[in-house]
C-alpha cells in the first residue's frame, strides 16, 4: 500500500477556494480522497490562530479528521497587512517526511513550493500530487508536481 504524507495550506487554500469558487474547501473529503489512494501515515494542517471560537472549531474538525494542526499567531501589521506565513515550517516538514513515503500530498497553490517538490522527487524518487484552486495556483508548482487536482465539485462546501 502506497504510504502518504499530507499537508495543507490552510490559509493559502481557504482565500483562493473563496476566490475561485465563493465556497469552502472540504477537508473531509479531501481525506477520503487521499486515503483511497494509500495510507495516509501524516498529515499536517497549518494555520494562523486568532482565536476566535469559529477558528477553533474549525481546527477540532481538521484534528478529528487526522491532521496535527500547527498555529501561527496571526499578527495585524500598523500598515493593516498581516501576517502568518507558514512556507518554512511546510518546506522542513515536507522535506523530512519525503524520505519515509511514496508520496507527498500538498494542498496548496503557493509557487515557493515549486523547487521543494522537484528536490524531493530528485532526491528521494517521492511523487507529489498537488490540490490547488483553477487558476489561482501557480503553473510552476503544477508542472513541479507529479500530478494536480484543480479544486472543484465534489471538494467544496
Amino acid at each position: 500500500m502506497k504510504r502518504i504524507a499530507l499537508f495543507a495550506d490552510v490559509q493559502n487554500i481557504y482565500y483562493s477556494i473563496r476566490q475561485a469558487h465563493g465556497r469552502h474547501f472540504d477537508y473531509s473529503k479531501l481525506w477520503a480522497e487521499v486515503a483511497a489512494r494509500g495510507q495516509i501515515v501524516e498529515a499536517v494542517a497549518y494555520a494562523t490562530d486568532r482565536g476566535d471560537p469559529k477558528q477553533r472549531q474549525f481546527q477540532q474538525i481538521l484534528r478529528n479528521l487526522g491532521f496535527v494542526v500547527k498555529l501561527k499567531p496571526y499578527i495585524q501589521r500598523s500598515d493593516g497587512s498581516a501576517k502568518g506565513d507558514w512556507d518554512v515550517g511546510i518546506t522542513l516538514d515536507i522535506f523530512e517526511a519525503a524520505s519515509g513515503v511514496d508520496e507527498v500530498v500538498l494542498v496548496s497553490g503557493d509557487g515557493d513550493f515549486d523547487m521543494l517538490l522537484e528536490r524531493v522527487r530528485e532526491r528521494y524518487g517521492t511523487e507529489s500530487l498537488v490540490y490547488g484552486a483553477p487558476g489561482l495556483t501557480a503553473q510552476s508548482l503544477v508542472r513541479a508536481a507529479t500530478t494536480y487536482i484543480p479544486i472543484e465539485e465534489p471538494l467544496l462546501i
